[in-house]
């Protein structure tokens, strides 16, 4: 872990304007959360189509879409990343510290509102569910898309492939391809720790801790053996 790369990734993030466009959607969430128990809906109604559809499946990923191509993506597209690797230091060092500013951007800009969202439902369990899986989606979206934003020069549009059709799309319609969708993984993990009726999964539990893990260390590797083929000049051999 280098502080020094965490430092500066974490003011060249904040300094990007398309990262703060997506700050209002955590308030979004809370929002509907509020109208919909405002107007005396029922939580079990409201609760999975809002926490989980909107937000575990939608504003979770594409939050982390964008934290996790960014701290990489931009200095590679630039030419920035040269003045890194210009430096000695283990690919693997740089890679981490980057994909620990991707978690923990992610993680505090999502879990804290949905765990707000979960407790207007008027159930502590499913705010604690909701954060919990929360963090768990971080750490695997950062992993997948980290490695994304090095392997591809359009990472963003593969990301957004990925969230959209695999996990939108197919994983709702074809029960097989649930197993590779990491949104599905944090809605089985805020289910069982939120032990609540509102919420719903479909994986088993510890298939979706196995499957988040394979998803950040899996990751984290194919990043950093990636890097180690770039030259000083920031192209691949």
């Amino acid at each position: 872990m280098n502080w020094t790369i965490a430092s500066i990734t974490l003011r060249g993030l904040f300094g990007r304007r398309r990262f703060l466009l997506l700050l209002p959607l955590p308030l979004l969430v809370i929002g509907l959360a509020v109208l919909c128990r405002a107007l005396g809906a029922d939580p079990e109604t409201w609760g999975e189509p809002v926490l989980v559809g909107l937000g575990l499946s939608v504003t979770l990923p594409l939050i982390a879409l964008i934290i996790g191509t960014g701290v990489l993506g931009a200095e590679i597209d630039d030419g920035t990343i040269t003045h890194i690797l210009a430096k000695p230091l283990p690919r693997a060092e740089i890679i981490l510290s980057k994909l620990l500013v991707a978690i923990v951007v992610t993680a505090v800009t999502v879990a804290p509102a949905f765990a707000v969202a979960g407790l207007i439902t008027g159930t502590t369990s499913v705010g604690v569910g909701l954060a919990v899986g929360a963090l768990v989606g971080s750490a695997a979206y950062g992993g997948l898309f980290v490695a994304m934003s090095i392997l591809t020069r359009r990472p963003v549009l593969l990301g957004l492939l990925y969230v959209l059709l695999w996990e939108g799309i197919l994983s709702n319609a074809l029960e097989g391809t649930r197993i590779l969708s990491i949104s599905q993984y944090v809605a089985t993990v805020a289910d069982r720790f939120s032990d609540s009726p509102i919420l719903g999964s479909t994986v088993g539990l510890p298939a979706a801790l196995i499957m988040s893990g394979v998803f950040l260390v899996g990751g984290t590797l194919l990043a950093v053996n990636r890097l180690r083929s770039f030259s000083v000049a920031g192209e691949t051999s």
